[in-house]
Formats: C-alpha cells, structure tokens, sequence
C-alpha cells in the first residue's frame, strides 16, 4: 500500500482528502505546517508527497528545496495560487507535478498514480532530473535470493519467508544495491551517493537511520543482523 505525506493547513481539505486517498488504497499521513512535514518524511518516508504551497513557518517551495538535499521522494505541490511562476519554481526546485486548487479528486489520483509509475520505472537509485554518481558495477541477476529474503530488483518488491516487506523507495534501493554487491564491503559515501546523489547536503547519519529502518524489516534480529552487517568506520557489507 503506498503511503502518502499530505502537507496542507487547512484541516477540512487534510479530512476530506485524507479519506478520499484512503478509499483509494493509499496509507495516508498529514501534516500541517512545513517544519511538520519535514519531520515526518525523515521519520515515516513516504511513496509521494502532497505538499501545499502556502504553508505557516516554512512554505512549500522551501520545504520541497529541503526535500531535494536528502531524497527524490516525488512530490505534487498543490496551491491555489496558479500563477505560472508559482508553477515554474515549483518544478525547478524538483516537484515532479503541480495542482491547483480548486481540483477534482479524479484528477489529482491519477496524476499520483501517473507520478508513482514514472518514479517505479527509474532505475534505482536515480533521478529524472539530475545525473548521478555512477554506482559500482551490479550484478545482472534482478532477482536475488538470500535465505528468507528474496527481492525482484524489476518488479520492485521485496519478501521475507514470501511475506511481502514494505519497503520505501530509499529502503528498497539500498537493499538491492548491497545485495547485488553480496560479501563486498561498500562505503557510506559510495551508498549515499548511489542512492542520495552526489549533491546530498545531509550526513552519514541520514543513511544509518534507513539501515536501522531496513533491518527491522529484513532481519530476524535486528539488533544482531545476520544479512547487512556493519563494517566499522567504512560502511556496510551484505551477508
């Protein structure tokens, strides 16, 4: 199920909205100022983001330049502003859409779901609208297998004892990287850069948090991994 951050001041639209996505499949969670917004998607990240553009504190378009320095997360900003430069420094900042309010509820799904499908047939680890650092040299084998995990690197899902994981996008890419690189150690920098960008502005800490995060969902243990183990003071290594 697909998990949403809606990022909107007005509590009425954040209800109604909410239930419909919710009526259409979607895991919802709301937010309503941008300081919110931006806590939530570092702690719970989302599939998408529905950011408002005219936010208290922070506004959409800064929220959405934070954004950028650490995830590709695809956003759809909404306003009630239709202004083409309000648009325009949308999209330059790395919106991947832009609705204006007032907008029908049928549109602005199957824009979600036109924005989710271009963003689950880029390869992993990459952006439409930027270059990134070249990975270190993959596996060809998009299925891989590892006791009770197995992942479809195509299909972008993952298993544990054919349970299926429910990974985030960041979650997912950093697993098939360090299994398609099975017993080789790779660095913080090699990960965050494949995964992040070579423009990320955060630190390593940022990646520890989504190792700790993918752990718990792929380890019987996870507070003794037996499958992604930590090489100290270099990085992280796939058993």
């Amino acid at each position: 199920m697909p998990h949403i951050l809606l990022v909107d001041d007005e509590r009425v639209l954040r209800t109604s909205l909410t239930f419909t996505l919710q009526q259409n499949g979607y895991q919802v969670t709301s937010a309503a100022s941008g300081p919110e917004a931006l806590r939530l998607a570092e702690e719970q990240p989302p599939d998408l983001i529905l950011l408002d553009l005219m936010l208290p504190g922070v506004d959409g378009l800064e929220v959405c330049r934070r954004l950028r320095r650490r995830s590709n997360v695809p956003v759809i900003m909404l306003s009630a502003r239709g202004q083409e430069d309000d648009r325009v420094a949308g999209l330059r900042l790395g919106a991947d859409d832009y609705v204006t309010k007032p907008f029908s509820t049928r549109e602005l799904i199957a824009r979600i779901e036109a924005v989710l499908r271009r963003h689950a047939a880029l390869p992993a680890g990459t952006e439409e609208a930027e270059e990134r650092t070249a990975p270190p040299e993959r596996a060809a084998d998009p299925v891989m297998e590892s006791g009770a995990l197995r992942v479809d690197a195509q299909a972008r899902q993952a298993w544990r004892d054919g349970v299926p994981l429910n990974l985030s996008p960041k979650e997912f890419q950093l697993l098939c990287l360090l299994m398609q690189h099975r017993g080789r150690a790779l660095s913080r920098d090699e990960l965050i850069a494949s995964v992040w960008g070579s423009e990320f502005m955060g630190d390593a800490k940022t990646l520890d948090v989504h190792i700790r995060w993918l752990r718990a969902k792929v380890e019987p243990d996870p507070a003794e991994p037996t499958h992604i183990r930590t090489v100290r003071r270099f990085g992280f290594r796939f058993e």
